[in-house]
């Protein structure tokens, strides 16, 4: 039996046995602090009946949120993570539908999209079977102390509000860092 329950501060205590894993994404304490403060809708953790997390996620929206011209209000997926233990039976997906969710009835937004590494080839494949597509290359986005930079991925995945689902089609472009409309 599982437990989903809002994300909070002192889950970084508790963690360790998600975000050890070598393909999460970790980040400081003040991102999960501002996460949790400005989006709390969009943050929740999978727990086990022991009190052991199973999986997290940590999203926001962004973009403009009045201008139908633009069609880039959506949610943003920071962080995604299922513990090594749990992978496989269903958690990622339970998490990927559930910000689809809040995109979707709490804030209309056009899309959900994500970065993710290149490298990362069994994630890209599990987002892909969950319909998001590469939509652009973040050229050199990931870096890190003694490592080469390496690519990201943008993946998206149109909500409702985009039935055509015209901003999810790849753009096969690749872009800087700095070059994106939101960080």
């Amino acid at each position: 039996m599982s437990t989903i329950k809002a994300f909070n501060i002192f889950d970084i205590l508790d963690y360790n046995n998600v975000n050890l894993d070598i393909l999460t994404e970790t980040f400081n304490v003040s991102f999960y602090g501002k996460y949790i403060s400005k989006w709390p809708e969009y943050c929740i953790s999978i727990k086990n009946h022991f009190g052991g997390f199973q999986g997290y996620l940590l999203g926001k929206v962004e973009g403009d949120k009045n201008n139908d011209d633009k069609k880039n209000w959506h949610g943003h997926i920071s962080a995604i993570t299922v513990a090594p233990e749990y992978r496989r039976q269903g958690v990622a997906r339970f998490l990927m539908k559930y910000i689809e969710d809040v995109t979707t009835k709490y804030h209309n937004g056009y899309y959900v999209d994500l970065f993710v590494r290149p490298s990362n080839k069994v994630a890209v494949d599990m987002y892909k079977n969950f319909g998001y597509e590469i939509y652009q290359t973040i050229y050199q986005y990931y870096t890190g102390e003694g490592t080469r930079a390496e690519d990201a991925y943008d993946m998206r995945k149109s909500m409702a509000r985009d039935p055509q689902k015209l901003l999810q089609r790849a753009t096969g472009k690749t872009i800087k860092p700095a070059d994106l409309e939101f960080n």
